[in-house]
């Protein structure tokens, strides 16, 4: 019995290395970008925001996500809440100036959510834009996939 739960211990390690080691992280083609690893989704004065496949690869499992109240004010580059993985603690700036309007309340029971969908039921909250002249200083997809690429080379 001994030997199975060994085996086991070892393949479940080897398992969580090849995963964890991925080339490349998936990148979304209609979001924007920001340095700091989050995106954001505008539809008109409205706009979805949470952090990239690539941020939450290099977290490993999240565990908390400390979301801001609903009525907040958020600034472009200025942190708004913070993700806690079993790695860090990483604070989560915003991508967009405007007034909070939702938070994804799903992530205080499942924060692993920003594991598994980061760019769908992972989002973290959504903005009333009070600027859209902002979406100017951030990266389209491929500007992000090549600033993830350099990324990756340091």
């Amino acid at each position: 019995m001994a030997c199975r739960q060994l085996w086991a211990s070892r393949a479940a390690s080897y398992l969580r290395l090849s995963l964890f080691n991925r080339p490349f992280s998936s990148v979304v083609k209609d979001l924007k970008y920001c340095d700091s690893h989050e995106w954001v989704k505008v539809d008109g004065k409205s706009a979805t925001v949470g952090i990239t496949d690539h941020a939450q690869d290099h977290l490993g499992d999240v565990v908390y996500v400390e979301l801001p109240e609903v009525g907040k004010s958020v600034t472009q580059g200025e942190s708004f809440g913070a993700v806690e993985s079993v790695k860090a603690t990483s604070d989560i700036n915003s991508p967009v100036s405007g007034k909070v309007v939702e938070v994804n309340e799903e992530l205080n029971s499942s924060p692993g959510l920003v594991n598994s969908s980061p760019y769908k039921d992972g989002w973290i909250i959504k903005v009333e834009v009070s600027d859209s002249g902002e979406l100017n200083n951030l990266m389209d997809s491929e500007q992000y996939s090549k600033f993830c690429e350099e990324d990756s080379k340091h």
